[in-house]
């Protein structure tokens, strides 16, 4: 539990400045286009129907829209627009701010009383000056509660940006869920939701002060308030130059592996920082554009995702196209394949397979109408599953997407009947799942490869300390680190599945 919250201090400075920097950028654009809105029906209208607008778009799928946007203006200008990690979030999470703040402050305006206004007016004030002396001080209780409103959602939402890169408190939460680990999901939630009410309490006390005219009430809890951020972003002030950042996706095999690397570099005098949770598509892009420096893949989801390929050749002609295509294109390093294979393979449990008399993909054809299929959160979207389906003509009877922890708990429960299960998950043994033969060849191979970023290209300290990992690792082995963090009981931490993973290199 110590480790669990050990944690918290640097990923709540990041989601203290992530939060916060959207919460004064929804202000910037909200005030002013309050301010026009209050003024003008036709404007009023457009702003408040786009900010409507954007808070129907689930979060995740905001902040996952704005990498492409991103990577499509670095582009046309040439480079230098970072589209991973707190650029994205720091846009999305604007946006999902404006609604309350915007709708409140033309509620307010637009409902001010007309005698207040005309009694302005025959003062001979300017538009101005009624704007700072009578609207703003009448309009400002109903203001900030929008204000509380906005910072409450901004950051509850901003555990979402794990998935684009940005660290988050979400990094404890989506690593505890993948690895079963409670206490970091109990950390990260505990975490957010103090931050949260301990933010909403503040500003409710300004929101207090300026209902009762205490001007003292009210800059002392905008003062604590800016005191204690400081004091919780002291963690989030730049890294220091020559800092690592090792990427990983969202399962257990990734988060050892990342671990892995990093202790590696930290011997060789890196200082390093992990950026997990990530996206396929998402993790390439970030190497490629040099946000993460170095990361595993699996040939076969380059193979089919970047490159759209739909041929299968033989595992070692796969890695060679991988390799020429990453360079020649993106400019990124394929070092070489760690040893092992972590391929898609179609699970199901042993005692309904022989029941049903299903030994291939083939035999599950015919009954596939009478199954139900869960998957990890991204299969049914990829090319993998395409060449599947158009080479066995499988139709299940229903598919619905997991976590890869809570798919196999849907196997195991029954809730499930097939699962494309990973060849190195030790899950698969534990479990005792029956594995299905692809007769006709249609899953590609996937072995783990090790990517360096562009940056990396030249790097021969970097490349040395990371190069006795290249044809290192059994599948054996990485099966049994997999289930140290995988099982149920006596787990492990990725930090510590990785040390044992090390400690029996090359035997």
């Amino acid at each position: 539990m110590t480790a669990a919250f050990a944690r918290v201090p640097e990923l709540l400075a990041q989601h203290l400045l992530l939060a916060f920097s959207a919460l004064l950028l929804g202000l910037i654009v909200s005030l002013p286009l309050a301010i026009f809105s209050a003024r003008n029906k036709t404007v009023a209208r457009v702003a408040l129907g786009f900010a409507s607008l954007v808070q129907t778009i689930p979060s995740l799928a905001l902040l996952a829209l704005f990498y492409p946007i991103l990577l499509w203006l670095s582009a046309l200008v040439g480079g230098g627009i970072p589209a991973l990690g707190f650029l994205p979030s720091l846009l999305a999470l604007s946006l999902y701010a404006l609604l309350p703040i915007l709708r409140n402050a033309v509620t307010g305006l637009a409902n001010l009383d007309p005698a207040v206004i005309e009694a302005a007016d025959g003062m001979g004030m300017t538009r101005n000056q009624k704007l700072w002396l009578v609207e703003a001080p009448l309009v400002a209780p109903v203001l900030m509660a929008g204000i509380r409103t906005a910072a409450v959602w901004t950051i509850g939402a901003a555990t979402l940006s794990t998935t684009v890169g940005q660290p988050s408190l979400g990094d404890l939460i989506f690593a505890g869920l993948q690895t079963q680990n409670w206490t970091l999901v109990l950390a990260g939630c505990a975490a957010a939701a103090g931050l949260a009410l301990g933010v909403d309490a503040l500003l409710g006390l300004a929101e207090f002060g300026i209902a009762r005219r205490r001007r003292g009430l009210v800059w002392g809890s905008l003062g604590a308030m800016l005191t204690i951020a400081a004091v919780a972003l002291a963690p989030a002030w730049p890294a220091a130059r020559g800092t690592v950042t090792i990427g990983a996706k969202g399962f257990s095999e990734q988060y050892i592996l990342a671990r892995m690397i990093g202790h590696r570099l930290e011997a060789a005098g890196y200082k390093v920082r992990y950026r997990e949770g990530l996206g396929s598509a998402v993790a390439f892009g970030a190497l490629a554009a040099n946000d993460v420096d170095v990361y595993v893949d699996y040939s076969g989801t380059i193979w089919t995702n970047q490159m759209q390929r739909t041929d299968v050749p033989p595992r070692a002609a796969i890695v060679e196209g991988v390799a020429g295509w990453a360079k020649a294109t993106h400019g990124v390093t394929l070092l070489g394949s760690l040893g092992f294979e972590n391929a898609y393979a179609f699970a199901m449990r042993s005692d309904d397979a022989k029941r049903r008399g299903i030994a291939s993909l083939s035999d599950l054809a015919p009954q596939a109408g009478e199954l139900d299929f869960a998957t990890d959160v991204e299969f049914l979207e990829r090319p993998e599953w395409a060449a599947v389906r158009r080479a066995y003509g499988l139709r299940f009877k229903s598919a619905r997407p997991y976590q890869p922890t809570f798919m196999y708990r849907a196997l195991g429960s029954g809730e499930a009947d097939v699962i494309p299960a990973f060849s190195s998950d030790g899950r698969v043994a534990a479990d005792r799942l029956a594995i299905l033969q692809d007769p006709k060849g249609a899953i590609p191979g996937y072995d783990a490869i090790l990517l360096l970023a562009p940056q990396r290209a030249e790097d021969g300290r970097f490349q040395a300390a990371l190069r006795p990992l290249i044809g290192a690792i059994r599948v054996e082995k990485m099966r049994e680190a997999n289930y140290l963090v995988d099982r149920d009981r006596d787990k492990r931490s990725p930090d510590e599945a990785a040390r044992w993973l090390a400690s029996g290199l090359g035997r």
